[in-house]
């Protein structure tokens, strides 16, 4: 289900019908409903664990930990 947002949408055109600006919208809530999805963030991201000296990759297993209580000197780190 696609949620409600605030967006601001910046246009060149001043004339824009109403119809066309709401399809831009739902197109642009459809795209940032995919790419803010969980198993997205899991596949842009590793967890980086300190304490073990391990770097977790396996989406799965990132879910899990984001979901516990986060301990001290695992971090989350971005492969871009």
């Amino acid at each position: 289900m696609l949620q409600k947002r605030d967006l601001i949408i910046l246009s060149k055109s001043s004339e824009t019908s109403i119809e066309a600006f709401e399809k831009e919208v739902h197109s642009i809530n459809r795209v940032l409903y995919t790419v803010e999805s969980m198993q997205m963030f899991c596949i842009v991201n590793e967890i980086i664990d300190i304490n073990r000296y391990k770097i977790i990759d396996t989406p799965f297993l990132i879910q899990k930990i984001m979901a516990d209580k986060m301990r001290p000197f695992v971090f989350v780190y971005n492969k871009n």
